[in-house]
């Protein structure tokens, strides 16, 4: 197990990490999160020995890291996967680290064919993809066969097949009672991979908690209700009795109704009380990244700004939306409430869909193309 307590990190006037207590617990997949700069690598470092704390402490296994006896046959770590010699083998690095732990060459062969790299294991590190370098760097990991891992972007440059592999890998050491300590930024991957999470924003623990309670404080579950189009009627008539009876409604864009305060069946039997025919019912329950957003919205220290250079960009035909046209004829999306987070619209009745574009212009700065040659016959001209 791996139990941080007021762990503080200052780098100068700096304060990176602040009073971060937390404990990843053995036979789950913990999740950490938080966005750039929040101190995610800082507080694994520490973990690792790498920094010192400047107050607080964290201990693996009840001892900090620097007085395990032989770290590596009891904590793998994956925080950099570049950390490689490129001259080196792929064996021989592994092998290098195996000698200095005193773990048997046999062990180094079978982690090479845990990740797949068994066929490259003679071939020098630096010609390996962003990809294969992080199985190499998983497979540094594992070499210990330890029972604390910790993973710095584990699915960073890996192709579909490579992560759906690090997911069940994942889940696989759990299992077995490893505790395994994950951080990312792919809340999609997250939400299928980890129990629990631990969500930090500029160095401070915001959210300690399983995966579902997390989605569940974060975000606003609701009913979508859809009646049919063509009878306005019956929409205001359901709307009126769902407000009647407690809930609360908001019309979303595409003329569907989001429901709050109602479970499902109370919502049916109140349209089958009011004669209104139901084209949808349905339940929403927001997403990880929908609820991480949330949860993190004031602690993101670099936000994006529109661009200072988009004047420069080649003018286009009249007509066609981007920059060559006036403000007040922009294209305008209709208009949502911003009550909350919505769910897609329905295939085919997307309110945000732009206007078909016309064709491009050709740009100013584009070669001068050839003439087609001509099919009169030069004794015509």
């Amino acid at each position: 197990m791996i139990e941080a307590v007021g762990l503080t990190k200052r780098y100068g006037a700096k304060t990176a990490v602040y009073n971060l207590s937390f404990q990843v617990r053995p036979g789950v997949v913990t999740g950490f999160l938080g966005p750039n700069g929040s101190g995610k690598s800082t507080t694994m470092r520490m973990i690792l020995g790498l920094d010192r704390p400047s107050a607080g402490h964290v201990t693996i296994g009840g001892h900090p890291f620097r007085q395990l006896p032989n770290a590596p046959r009891q904590v793998g770590a994956l925080l950099d996967a570049k950390a490689v010699h490129g001259g080196r083998s792929a064996r021989s690095h592994l092998l290098s680290l195996a000698q200095l732990a005193g773990i048997p060459a046999q062990r180094v062969d079978e982690v090479l064919g845990v990740v797949g790299l068994q066929d490259v294991a003679k071939r020098r590190s630096k010609g390996f993809s962003l990809g294969m370098g992080q199985r190499l760097g998983i497979a540094a990991a594992l070499l210990g066969d330890p029972q604390v891992l910790l993973f710095d972007e584990p699915v960073n440059g890996l192709d579909p097949e490579g992560i759906l592999w690090v997911r069940n890998l994942m889940k696989k050491l759990a299992s077995e009672g490893r505790t395994v300590f994950v951080s990312s930024h792919l809340m999609s991957e997250m939400a299928l991979t980890a129990d629990h999470l631990i969500v930090i924003g500029r160095g401070q623990l915001l959210a300690d908690m399983s995966v579902t309670d997390f989605i569940s404080a974060n975000s606003a579950d609701f009913a979508r209700v859809r009646t049919p189009q063509t009878e306005p009627a019956q929409r205001e008539k359901l709307t009126a009795a769902l407000m009647e009876a407690g809930g609360q409604v908001l019309s979303e864009p595409d003329g569907a109704l989001r429901v709050t305060g109602l479970a499902l069946p109370r919502i049916s039997d109140l349209a089958h009380d009011a004669d209104v025919r139901l084209w949808e019912l349905s339940p929403h329950q927001a997403s990880l990244e929908e609820a991480y957003m949330r949860m993190t919205q004031n602690a993101v220290d670099y936000r994006s700004t529109e661009d200072q250079l988009a004047h420069l960009q080649a003018p286009q035909q009249p007509g066609q939306p981007g920059y060559g046209m006036p403000p007040q004829q922009q294209p305008m999306a209709p208009e949502a409430p911003q009550q909350g987070w919505y769910a897609p619209p329905p295939p085919g009745q997307n309110p945000y869909a732009g206007a078909p574009q016309a064709p491009t212009a050709p740009s100013p700065y584009a070669a001068p193309q050839p003439a087609a040659p001509s099919d009169t016959p030069k004794d015509a001209r």
